[in-house]
């Protein structure tokens, strides 16, 4: 399996440092030239490897941690998006719900993703939290996923253990996902929640 994170903002960064905690290599790529970000990926950790776009969404798993206006853009990296799976890191905050059609955000993204499994997460920490180890105290920090694809959910859940976090599954998009979308003047109930799970 192969990972992709498109966008090297603080988000972005953050996702970089979980993955070398983890010592598993993940593409880096932005819509500017790999060198003009290759410092910066070079200081979290030989497992970042910064490309091009074109290269990073030969993966087969890839965060869109860009900004929410961005996607569009990205998502005409590839005719098609069959077989992979995208993971929606984005928010819509500051969108009005008319212009996503009274939908949460992501089920615009995956409209945009033609093909795609989707599922929605890491989203809802800051930058600042989620760039921290996930090891806390004896538990795990938790990181909410939402998604219309169980097995695709699934997936990244396993992904997110791998990376030390606990993860929470919300069920579908239009129900438990409403927690975690921001939209409008409004963030989901769940955002910036900074929650630890303890295994019994």
């Amino acid at each position: 399996m192969s990972y992709a994170i498109i966008g090297f903002g603080d988000i972005g960064q953050a996702l970089a440092k979980a993955f070398a905690r983890s010592g598993i290599e993940v593409s880096v790529a932005t819509t500017r030239d790999p060198q003009s970000f290759a410092s910066d990926a070079a200081a979290i950790g030989p497992e970042i490897i910064p490309k091009t776009l074109a290269e990073a969404v030969k993966a087969d798993v890839i965060f869109l941690a860009v900004r929410y206006a961005s996607h569009q853009e990205v998502a005409k990296a590839l005719p098609t998006w069959k077989g992979k799976t995208i993971i929606d890191v984005t928010n819509a905050y500051g969108v009005p719900p008319e212009e996503l059609g009274e939908q949460p955000s992501s089920k615009v993204v995956a409209k945009a993703f033609t093909g795609a499994r989707l599922v929605k997460g890491f989203n809802h920490l800051a930058a600042a939290v989620l760039g921290r180890d996930p090891g806390i105290q004896g538990g795990r920090r938790v990181v909410f996923l939402t998604s219309d694809d169980d097995d695709a959910a699934a997936e990244v859940a396993a992904l997110a253990e791998d990376l030390g976090f606990a993860p929470i599954t919300l069920g579908g998009l239009a129900e438990g996902g409403l927690l975690v979308h921001g939209r409008g003047n409004s963030w989901g109930r769940l955002i910036f929640k900074d929650l630890v799970k303890f295994d019994r």
